[in-house]
């Protein structure tokens, strides 16, 4: 788990209402790195787990052409996404919002994450364009996995991610620059 002191979640420090949002995290913003690079006040919470969810990687990326992750909502039993609950200053909302193409692909919904035995209501985006023929570029699927070794998630999930086949992304420069955000392990 990350240093608790450096992840100390904003509302301690601030006690103004409506300052921050929680959001849930199940993709490549697990990565603590990458979110903080699109919104530098996101702070860890904890670890947490949506039940009644299936991880996908069929969202259609419009940036790129390729897969990106999903919480599909599913009736199978036993089914959760283990993900990252983060609190992020309300102010930088938009600019998320913009990273994950809000309306375009992407639109949100608060959901109850379970955190440490106890519920706790995020917003998390789910993917409103799929394609199940779509994998994920390796870089990205590098930055799911970084979040998931980071936040230890349990070893048959994160063995789970890894099994995903993902596809080399044809355009080298963005594979560089994406792969350089990756944390070494």
């Amino acid at each position: 788990m990350p240093d608790v002191e450096r992840f100390r979640p904003l509302t301690m420090g601030n006690p103004e209402p409506g300052s921050a949002f929680i959001s849930f995290a199940y993709g490549s913003n697990m990565s603590t790195r990458r979110l903080c690079e699109r919104v530098p006040s996101a702070r860890v919470i904890g670890v947490g787990v949506l039940k009644g969810y299936k991880l996908c990687w069929h969202k259609v990326s419009k940036k790129d052409g390729s897969g990106k992750c999903d919480a599909a909502l599913t009736d199978a039993a036993g089914s959760e996404i283990h993900g990252v609950l983060y609190e992020i200053a309300l102010a930088e909302k938009s600019k998320l919002d913009r990273a994950e193409g809000l309306g375009a692909g992407y639109d949100e919904k608060d959901v109850v994450v379970e955190c440490q035995g106890r519920p706790i209501t995020a917003r998390m985006y789910y993917a409103t364009n799929t394609d199940p023929s779509l994998k994920p570029w390796s870089w990205y699927k590098a930055h799911v996995m970084a979040g998931a070794r980071e936040h230890g998630l349990p070893a048959a999930y994160v063995a789970v991610i890894e099994g995903t086949e993902a596809a080399q992304d044809p355009d080298a420069t963005r594979h560089a620059k994406q792969m350089a955000l990756v944390p070494s392990s």
